[in-house]
């Protein structure tokens, strides 16, 4: 008989962001650093972490739940799948994602110790700021580029207007030169 815990995270992304994420073999990958195949059908086979981690899709809610079985390369024949529930909560910071972990070997506490922190909240929330860093950064190169033309305009106003009072001027030379030279 196994045991149960559940952590939560604040991820900085959108529920539907990280849903996705965990779903998608290559994000899924970038997101923990060690290779996954993922898929977004229940009843599909999933692994994780170099194929320590490996299981199936049992219920798939678009955005809100992920309710997988685990299994590790420390389960004996004689240990069950775990179960592992992710619940992601819309925040003003992003989501909460709460896991339930369930039918955990009682020998194995250190997926709630550290496994899940180290291995899946740090490294996504920093999959996830990096993103948004990043996005941030193309909308403000973007938001740069679209505001040059319009400076470039301004400039080159100013300088045809500079040029039409130089011209002004020199015309107003030329006319008091000519006129001095006729008295």
């Amino acid at each position: 008989m196994g045991y149960t815990f559940t952590l939560t995270s604040v991820i900085p992304a959108a529920p539907r962001e990280v849903y996705a994420a965990w779903l998608d073999s290559r994000k899924h990958s970038a997101m923990t650093g060690g290779k996954a195949v993922m898929s977004d059908k229940v009843g599909a086979a999933v692994s994780a972490w170099d194929g320590y981690i490996s299981g199936k899709n049992l219920e798939l809610v678009p955005g809100k739940k992920i309710v997988q079985s685990w299994r590790t390369t420390q389960f004996t024949g004689a240990h069950q799948d775990s179960i592992i529930t992710v619940t992601l909560t819309p925040t003003a910071t992003g989501t909460r994602l709460t896991l339930e972990h369930s039918n955990v070997p009682e020998d194995q506490t250190g997926y709630e110790k550290d496994g899940w922190k180290d291995n899946y909240f740090s490294p996504m929330a920093s999959y996830f700021a990096r993103a948004r860093r990043a996005a941030s950064a193309s909308k403000t190169a973007a938001g740069v580029k679209k505001a040059a033309p319009p400076k470039k305009k301004a400039a080159a106003r100013k300088s045809a207007a500079k040029a039409t009072r130089k011209s002004a001027r020199t015309s107003a030379r030329t006319s008091a030169r000519k006129t001095k030279g006729r008295s």
